[in-house]
């Protein structure tokens, strides 16, 4: 018997898994309702104390679980007096789910919304809080204001975590019971913590408990590019034009003659005729010569610009602006930007102002942050077809939950046509042929410009609609609400998580406020009263419009779901399809495609075109069949992108979670001059096993020799403290002995250090370098990992595994900064030393014998004031105090750096990305009250620079990436 037969037998037997674990659930649901009857007699401020006694019966080790059918009761019945609405039982069987931390996919229309305040509220009652993800800011605010009524009534305090918000105001909210927000403001508060000074300024409290909203549509669709706080480099831009200028001179250049392009995997290339073309244009003489590698980038990125990204399609024009469109949404992304010069080319081709490129500072992929919450839950409408995807990287299991009442609709077959212009006439017809009966319809279309295309098409036959895409953000959720009127005809160009329902024969509360608009913030207290008094009225008329209207709409059949084009994912598809048929309403869908559409064009791999007539469409199993394995191939084409970008990112994530233990460790504790003494002994035995290997003398030229000048010189630029040894100090005379007499001068010259400047202020000093060198060198490192990813592809070639020598490389890369930031603080460290504010002033005045100034920078180095950075190893130095009134208790503010501006962004790795609130300032301990650009903490020094080559910034970087200097680590 086979595997398949042996399974079906197995199903029918024990029934499928979904079953079994509903089977399991339902004797839970009936503990609620045998609850409900208890709960029901008790007044409001009984239900209310309900609250209090469960926190108590969970400080006396109750669990969660125990008080779950009584705590489910209360939600229930709280629900039904605030806001009218009682969880049906399907409901409670969704807030079980998903506090099992699982996936409850239900249908659109079935009330997720209200079914999260079960699991909310119970895991809230812990204290540790609780994240409710949703996909934009809208339905943010709108679910906070909604739910938190409930929540309030219940004793619970409920934040929204949307931009605009600053520090402050963001802990207030994190703080709450249960806070509501956006995926991309949850990650990146994140990493904005983890760049902070002071663990006071942190805004998120532990990763406890999440349930994410549009789960498919947020850890699947949008987990492709990774979450990016960057800060701009110093490049100029005139070179995106000049190179946007040769590409399209001459009439540009010429598909398949000039380059060819791959449109599966978006990459294009340019042929030997395009390089001969190119070469002559910019009279260069080999584009691929080592020192036209930055040209090159460029031209690719041209290319790319021209011949991959459309217009109205992948971004928006507006106000000189370039603005992204998410793919699956299809809303504007403003603030975020396509990394590595893609953003700029575009803007070279649009002919705008071009910003320049952006380093990353911090990163992270929604998978890793997600996967961090101690226990994580999520709603969709449809995640069942991604089931193995969510279990194999979230560990999470999906559970279908039944409608509540059964499913209606009809889904008709697709119908395809040999042209897009063929389609679009049969559109229009059927269209008006729905309009004369009076039924609604939704059309879906993939891109803004395809949506624009048909309401062209549409008002040139007079037909009236509304269009709903990109360019109409604002007005999304009036559009969507009313999208059920009778004759209501809405464009849309992607229904994926919009978060609003359709109601057959309009939403009232929309259309009173619409009629009543908004009341005056001025208003008096009978003002405000006779305003909600006229809007109940109002309210009331067009609740009765509706519920007649409602009937009517249902008579000719519900809503009509009509699809202009097949999307990559099937989930999408469904959502589009899921938008009618709401708890037992009528409805119909249907698809109409064209050969000419891109999924048929590039994955359909069916050639039938000669077999058809323009106007005359085909149904067929076939051509059904080969649209279900194009998308199949483009859903697998999609997993791999993410199972790639997670599987290198996870490298990263190992590192990086490190890096910021390490930070909150240094932020954490007020003396660490043990962690600093560990990397005194560190650079100890390194010394000690340099000029003592294996414990014995280096052998030179056949003698054992020490060179006493050597090793105390040693010790001065490394440690930065003078040394005098003698070889009768070194006890034993091995490299035991010799660390451990480097360990005592450097404890003597610290307790000196210590007594000079005051153990305050020395503890000051520690954290603001060990700080200020970690996110320097983190900085580097990321740079420097960027630079091995876009490489790693070529070890293919060499038959080793690239994942496999990412690591490796990875890890070599990760020792190597771990040993710089050990040795740069130190080197920092002891080269600071408290001076007379008196010396830095008589200094200061003496024009006959001036003294170099240096300040500290965000990176840690010692900088000269009126000089470049110093590339070379720091010497000894001393610290005076510019400002007489800054007493030894040292501000952290005053001693960081100054606010570097920063770019939130989606980034992809390795292609698109963009994202928040572009040229920011850091919040949160980052910025400098005193306006001070350097900090507060100027140093004298009285010694010239080590004598350490420096390298060119037009020079090739000695890191061996083939990228100028500047372009690389002295970036």
């Amino acid at each position: 018997m086979s595997l398949q037969k042996i399974q079906k037998v197995a199903q029918k037997v024990f029934g499928t898994q979904n079953e079994r674990e509903l089977k399991s659930i339902n004797p839970i649901v009936d503990q609620v309702n045998r609850w409900e009857s208890k709960i029901k007699p008790l007044t409001n401020e009984q239900l209310q104390a309900k609250t209090g006694e469960f926190k108590q019966r969970i400080s006396n080790g109750e669990s969660l679980d125990l008080l779950l059918p009584e705590a489910f009761a209360v939600v229930r019945e709280a629900a039904w007096r605030v806001i009218g609405q009682r969880h049906y039982d399907v409901q409670v069987i969704g807030g079980v789910t998903l506090h099992r931390g699982r996936i409850a996919e239900m249908r659109t229309g079935e009330g997720k919304t209200l079914v999260a305040t079960l699991p909310c509220y119970l895991n809230a009652l812990a204290g540790k809080g609780v994240h409710v993800i949703t996909v934009n800011d809208y339905l943010a605010r709108r679910d906070s204001a909604w739910m938190g009524k409930i929540y309030g009534f219940l004793g619970l305090s409920t934040g929204i975590i949307v931009h605009g918000l600053n520090d402050t105001q963001r802990q207030a909210n994190y703080g709450c019971d249960i806070s509501y927000g956006t995926n991309n403001e949850f990650g990146f508060d994140y990493l904005r913590d983890n760049m902070k000074f002071r663990l006071q300024d942190y805004v998120q409290r532990e990763l406890n408990y999440a349930i994410v909203d549009e789960v498919d549509s947020i850890l699947i669709d949008e987990a492709r590019t990774p979450l990016i706080i960057s800060g701009p480099t110093e490049d100029s831009t005139d070179l995106y034009y000049k190179i946007d200028r040769q590409i399209t001179a001459d009439g540009g250049l010429v598909k398949e003659t000039d380059y060819t392009i791959d449109e599966k995997s978006k990459t294009a290339s340019l042929t030997d005729s395009g390089v001969d073309k190119m070469e002559k244009r910019l009279g260069i003489a080999n584009l691929y010569d080592p020192a036209n590698i930055e040209v090159l980038h460029h031209v690719n990125q041209g290319l790319r610009a021209h011949v991959l990204f459309k217009r109205d399609v992948d971004y928006v024009v507006k106000e000189d602006e370039v603005l992204i469109v998410d793919e699956f949404t299809g809303r504007l992304m403003p603030g975020r930007r396509w990394s590595d010069g893609l953003h700029q080319a575009i803007e070279a081709k649009e002919d705008v102002n071009i910003e320049n490129e952006n380093q990353t500072l911090a990163t992270i992929t929604f998978q890793n942050y997600f996967r961090m919450y101690k226990k994580l839950g999520g709603m969709t409408g449809t995640a069942d077809t991604e089931a193995t995807e969510f279990k194999q990287i979230y560990k999470l299991d999906v559970t279908v939950i039944p409608t509540n009442r059964s499913m209606v609709r009809q889904d008709h077959a697709d119908v395809i046509y040999k042209s897009e212009l063929g389609k679009l006439k049969s559109i229009t017809t059927e269209i008006k042929r729905l309009q004369e009966k009076g039924q609604p319809v939704l059309v879906g279309t993939v891109s803004v410009d395809k949506s624009e295309k048909l309401s062209a098409l549409l008002k040139r036959e007079g037909i009236k609609h509304h269009v709903l895409n990109a360019k109409q953000h604002e007005r999304e959720a009036e559009i969507v609400a009313q999208a059920g009127r009778k004759g209501a005809l809405t464009i849309s160009t992607n229904m994926a998580g919009r978060g609003t329902d359709i109601l057959l024969g309009g939403n009232p509360e929309f259309l009173a406020k619409s009629e009543m608009g908004p009341m005056k913030a001025t208003a008096t207290d009978e003002e405000k009263a006779e305003f909600e008094k006229k809007y109940a009225e109002v309210l009331k008329k067009w609740q009765d419009k509706c519920s007649a209207e409602r009937d009517e709409v249902r008579n000719i059949g519900g809503l009509f779901i009509l699809g202009t084009e097949r999307h990559e994912s099937r989930r999408i598809d469904n959502q589009l399809r899921g938008r009618a048929g709401r708890q037992g309403d009528p409805g119909e869908s249907r698809f109409y495609l064209s050969l000419d559409d891109d999924l048929m064009r590039i994955f359909g791999g069916v050639n039938i075109a000669r077999f058809m007539e323009e106007d005359m469409p085909i149904e067929h199993r076939w051509i059904t069949k080969a649209i279900e394995n194009a998308q199949r191939k483009v859903e697998g084409h999609n997993y791999d992108i993410r199972k790639h970008l997670l599987e290198y990112d996870d490298v990263m994530n190992q590192q990086r979670q490190v890096v910021y233990a390490w930070r909150k460790e240094v932020l954490a504790r007020e003396n660490l001059r043990d962690m600093i003494f560990s990397m005194v002994d560190e650079i100890s035995s390194v010394i000690g096993e340099d000029f003592f290997p294996n414990g014995k003398l280096k052998r030179v030229n056949g003698q054992s020799i020490l060179d006493m000048k050597e090793l105390n010189d040693a010790i001065q630029v490394t440690l930065q403290i003078p040394s005098k040894l003698e070889e009768k100090d070194i006890q034993p005379f091995n490299n035991i002995g010799l660390k451990t007499q480097i360990i005592k001068m450097a404890e003597e010259a610290y307790s000196a250090k210590a007594k000079a400047m005051t153990e305050q202020v020395v503890h000051q000093l520690e954290k603001m370098i060990l700080l200020t060198t970690i996110d320097h060198l983190w900085k580097d490192h990321l740079l420097a990992m960027d630079h091995l990813r876009e490489g790693i592809g070529l070890q293919g070639y060499g038959q080793k595994d690239p994942l496999i020598e990412y690591k490796k490389q990875g890890f070599r890369f990760f020792e190597m900064m771990m040993n710089q930031i050990t040795g740069d603080v130190i080197r920092k460290l002891f080269a600071v030393q408290m001076a007379p504010t008196e010396t830095f002033i008589e200094s200061e005045m003496d024009q006959d014998e001036p003294e170099m100034q240096y300040n500290l920078t965000a990176d840690g180095s010692l900088v000269p004031q009126a000089a470049p950075a110093l590339t070379s190893v720091p010497q000894p130095a001393q610290m005076a105090n510019p400002n007489p009134h800054l007493t030894p208790d040292l501000n952290m503010n005053r001693l960081a750096a100054a606010p570097r501006q920063i770019t939130l962004g989606r980034g992809p790795v390795p292609s698109p990305a963009g994202a928040g609130p572009s040229g920011g300032h850091m919040g949160g301990g980052m910025g400098n009250p005193s306006g001070n650009t350097q900090g507060n903490v100027l140093l004298s020094s009285t010694q010239g620079g080590s004598g350490v080559d420096r390298v060119g910034r037009n020079d090739i970087c000695p890191c061996g990436s083939g990228k100028k200097y500047k372009k690389c680590h002295g970036a």
